[in-house]
């Protein structure tokens, strides 16, 4: 998810997916948590900007994703340590590590990370321009102090919600800590709130077809489906 061009959460896809502005731009990406599927790209994005960085990649991460991606990714010998490296113009990478529940600035961004229920540590998070609010769960399975926090705030334009399996995989969704749509009805159902379009996100693409009748049938309101590669405005 690539926030006006320049912030970037997560990165699975990251170094393959984005534009060549995106490229140019990007320079601050924030993590949910360490599974593969959202840093997979990380490496990838780094070492291809590596000899033209004037400024380095800005990883924000908890401590503990921090650990992980230094212990197992950016451990010379998965890939190298970037946080060592230096290029013609200074540093590469640094890491900015975050606490959940405590607010902070990314380029022109406010993020308020909030824990959320996965088999890891992971947040998701809620961001804010001054005049545009998204909150986005990232992967979770049923979870709480997400839903104090938006239904908290004073305005929300739209929320991401994680729906990676179908209800008939909703054994290993629990196992996995992941959302199936009946799962994801009743989360929504903490939701106290009806002024933000609602997406639905993370759907696993073998499922993708099954997952989006099942949302379709559900007995709420309208759950958009998001979709990758387009451009959305809030």
């Amino acid at each position: 998810m690539v926030l006006d061009d320049v912030v970037s959460f997560d990165a699975g896809t990251l170094a393959m997916a984005c534009t060549d502005e995106q490229r140019v731009a990007i320079r601050d990406i924030v993590i949910t948590h360490a599974h593969l599927d959202h840093i997979a790209g990380l490496p990838l994005f780094i070492d291809d900007l590596f000899p033209i960085l004037i400024e380095p990649i800005r990883i924000h991460a908890s401590e503990n994703v921090i650990s992980l991606l230094e212990e197992h990714i950016f451990n010379w010998s998965i890939y190298p340590r970037f946080s060592e490296l230096r290029n013609e113009n200074g540093p590469v990478m640094e890491y900015v590590p975050f606490q959940a529940g405590q607010e902070f600035a990314v380029r022109h961004l406010r993020v308020l990370p909030v824990e959320v229920n996965h088999k890891v540590p992971s947040c998701g998070f809620v961001v804010s321009d001054g005049r545009t609010t998204v909150a986005m769960t990232g992967d979770t399975a049923e979870t709480g102090s997400f839903w104090n926090y938006v239904n908290g705030l004073e305005t929300v334009d739209a929320l991401l919600i994680e729906c990676a399996f179908p209800d008939g995989l909703a054994e290993l969704a629990g196992i996995s800590y992941h959302l199936t749509p009946s799962a994801m009805s009743r989360e929504l159902g903490k939701l106290q709130r009806t002024d933000c379009e609602i997406f639905a996100v993370n759907l696993k693409p073998s499922y993708r077809d099954e997952i989006v009748s099942q949302i379709g049938a559900l007995e709420r309101g309208r759950i958009n489906i998001l979709e990758v590669g387009r451009v959305y405005e809030w």
